[in-house]
């Protein structure tokens, strides 16, 4: 676990869970909301570790990893859920939608809603402004994007875009620690990219001393994550060349073809 400090006030805590979940406590000290906990037993030792209350729960997508630990944190701390409306998650106390704003009164913390479906039907983002932060699940990944189980490519694009709108030094909470990965596919995709081969260097860094690669921000996935460069000639061209994929195809399509060649790489 490491404390990452974006304001005076508030502090984020990165809580590692599974072979590569990061679950996210946002605190003041005392009290603390947290992100997708999928593991019950690990918030409940960081809360300890901290001496942290937990006054409310977070959902980005009903995926097990996300919600698993939610009903045991119910329990033991008689807390409300927020969550997508659209998901499917029976849990939720207070469902949200596209637009819609909170706030988290013990930490002073206000918090926009940003549809963004693709990976699940419903999936939703939290942009905090004033922490310079947005917290998307498992929609923009480090280096990457989530699978499309539910949602369409058409959906994805529009949602990666919502994203990538935000200011450039907006810090990126995902849910996993997949960067690695993504950057390799990335280096298939773009080769002569300095951007991203300057990153590579540097995540690989990263790893090898146990450091997150999360959280990244929107200025560095604008440069160096693929599915952030679809319209991108570079991209374009690379998936003429190898995914055969005709140039003069709409942006979609480009995006799905990306993703299929994803999907399927090793």
């Amino acid at each position: 676990m490491n404390n990452q400090v974006n304001d005076q006030a508030l502090s984020i805590l990165t809580v590692p869970a599974f072979d590569d979940n990061y679950l996210w406590l946002i605190h003041n000290g005392h009290d603390a909301i947290v992100v997708d906990p999928g593991d019950a037993n690990a918030i409940s030792v960081a809360l300890g570790k901290y001496n942290l209350v937990l006054r409310a729960i977070l959902l980005t997508h009903h995926h097990i990893d996300h919600i698993g630990g939610v009903d045991e944190l119910v329990t033991q701390f008689n807390i409300p859920v927020y969550g997508p409306a659209h998901d499917g998650i029976a849990a939720v106390t207070i469902p949200l939608d596209d637009g819609d704003q909170l706030s988290i009164d013990s930490l002073n913390l206000n918090l926009d809603v940003i549809a963004v479906p693709g990976h699940t039907f419903g999936h939703i983002a939290y942009y905090a402004a004033t922490l310079n932060s947005v917290f998307c699940g498992d929609t923009l990944f480090a280096g990457g994007c989530g699978r499309l189980f539910e949602g369409t490519a058409a959906q994805m694009l529009s949602s990666l875009d919502s994203l990538a709108a935000l200011p450039d030094d907006t810090a990126v909470y995902c849910a996993h620690e997949y960067t690695l990965s993504n950057l390799k596919f990335a280096l298939e995709v773009e080769p002569d990219n300095p951007d991203l081969q300057k990153r590579v260097i540097q995540e690989q860094e990263k790893r090898a001393q146990g450091v997150p690669t999360i959280p990244t921000n929107i200025g560095l996935e604008k440069l160096t994550n693929p599915f952030l460069r679809t319209r991108t000639d570079a991209v374009i061209q690379k998936l003429v060349s190898t995914e055969k994929v005709a140039e003069n195809q709409d942006e979609v399509s480009h995006f799905a073809a990306l993703r299929e060649w994803k999907n399927n790489y090793r």
